[in-house]
């Protein structure tokens, strides 16, 4: 084996944290895997994994030696991307991890879209709230909503969501309309229990964050079915734009305490490592990118071009 092979072959064993798992991809014995990793502890004359029964940890000089492997591993693909990327066809098979709503509402169309574009690439979607872990299970990428990313995630921003207050006019008609956020102690809240602190909303008062506990005798992990309680004059919630467009639009809810709403939430690209991109990879995301944008959304957009490694690092943007 020749020593880019050998870097590419310990990248993934790290980065997917197991000898079987990177033999059952590139389909070969276990054995083979672990006898080639050792061959190159030997020629480096360190150790370069410590292996136990339940995990696979680097050490130090394996934690270095990685990042020195991604380096350069990525100007190789890179190299060898920028010179064949002019006549190559997108291909290859995508498996991706999307937000439920989000996902069904919003980049369904898009993905649809994006498999009449580019018919050689294959989609898998896996339509789900919770957090993956995208080396762990498979996926190339997978699309979060959310004001807080993991210092270790490899994110991209692609675009904003805004947070609405919304209530029925039956329900205003019944309770009166809150004028500040203080007031919505003397209200029923309907709370989204799939995220933490639920009970505490974050609004803004005077140009800053401000934390406001509400009650609530109802709750949901779903916030569809918090709007149809909202429609239905059970109380007010804090949702999404997506998900409280129709409402809005049918007048089954009118938006309240516009002017302390929270700040916008990133829509976030996330990757399962720092390696470069394969390229159907980087097309999917320019694409999303590019449908996602919005014109009130200042963050950079990113253009890369070809040939061009990943250089997201591991800091939430």
């Amino acid at each position: 084996m020749d020593r880019l092979e050998a870097m590419n072959l310990f990248a993934r064993v790290a980065e997917r944290g197991s000898f079987a798992a990177v033999a059952a991809q590139i389909g070969v014995a276990r054995s083979v895997v672990t006898r080639q990793i050792a061959a190159l502890e030997t020629h480096l004359g360190v150790k370069l994994m410590a292996r136990s029964t339940r995990r696979l940890t680097l050490t130090v000089a394996g934690a270095a030696y990685l990042e020195q492997c991604r380096v350069i591993l990525n100007l190789v693909e890179a190299a060898e991307t920028g010179v064949a990327e002019h006549r190559l066809t997108p291909r290859g098979h995508l498996r991706l991890g999307l937000p439920l709503i989000f996902g069904l509402k919003r980049l369904l169309p898009l993905l649809l879209e994006f498999a009449q574009r580019y018919p050689e690439i294959s989609l898998d979607m896996d339509y789900t709230d919770r957090r993956l872990n995208l080396i762990e299970e498979g996926f190339d990428l997978s699309v979060r909503i959310t004001d807080h990313l993991e210092p270790t995630d490899i994110a991209r921003k692609l675009g904003t969501c805004r947070l609405c207050v919304v209530a029925s006019p039956e329900y205003l008609a019944r309770h009166g309309r809150p004028a500040h956020p203080a007031e919505l102690k003397h209200h029923e809240c309907l709370n989204y229990t799939s995220v933490p602190n639920n009970s505490t909303w974050l609004l803004q008062v005077d140009g800053r964050p401000a934390p406001v506990a509400v009650r609530s005798r109802l709750s949901a992990n779903n916030g569809e079915a918090l709007m149809a309680a909202v429609a239905a004059g059970m109380g007010i919630a804090l949702q999404p734009d997506f998900i409280v467009a129709p409402f809005l639009a049918a007048g089954t809810v009118e938006a309240i305490l516009e002017s302390f709403a929270p700040p916008p939430l990133g829509i976030h690209v996330l990757l399962p490592s720092n390696r470069y991109l394969p390229y159907r990879v980087r097309v999917f995301i320019d694409f999303l990118a590019a449908r996602l944008a919005q014109p009130d959304d200042l963050s950079p957009r990113w253009q890369p071009a070809p040939g061009t490694p990943l250089g997201w690092g591991s800091v939430a943007r």
